[in-house]
């Protein structure tokens, strides 16, 4: 089934609130395998200016993924998730997020084009801080495969 297209355009209420814990930067440190000190300590982090321990670039994933379950899981969009594979994803950062920080994070749908018969779906996570400040923008193509009929 073809992905409704009349999300495009659609901004989905901001996620609660999100206290990024030292602990939580740890465990994403170990988990993409990156021995980077500042991730784990406080010293290291200040070594390098920050206030306290500074996150991974991609940490910001775990906002997003978590921000995206509301549209890829509504059933109005018609996405089979049994079908979807990982086509892209991007980060543009706006400041390191460091622990202690409060994220809130807005998804919305930039896009859905058809490509070889497949969907191809265009998230978008807006990452700010609870003063509303620029943190991250995350984008993701998901990639709806087999939803059309290729022509003959």
């Amino acid at each position: 089934m073809p992905l409704d297209e009349a999300f495009v355009g659609r901004v989905f209420p901001a996620r609660e609130p999100y206290l990024v814990s030292r602990e939580k930067i740890r465990e994403f440190a170990d988990a993409i395998g990156d021995p980077n000190p500042a991730y784990r300590s406080v010293e290291a982090a200040a070594a390098l200016g920050y206030p306290d321990i500074v996150a991974p670039p991609t940490f910001v994933v775990v906002l997003s993924r978590a921000a995206t379950e509301v549209i890829i899981f509504d059933p109005d969009l018609g996405l089979d998730y049994a079908s979807v594979v990982h086509g892209d994803q991007a980060f543009v950062l706006s400041r390191p997020v460091l622990a202690g920080y409060v994220l809130v994070a807005t998804p919305s749908v930039e896009k859905i084009r058809t490509a070889a018969g497949n969907d191809l779906l265009s998230l978008a996570v807006h990452i700010v801080t609870d003063r509303g400040e620029e943190v991250a923008i995350v984008r993701s193509t998901l990639v709806a495969r087999s939803t059309r009929q290729v022509p003959a």
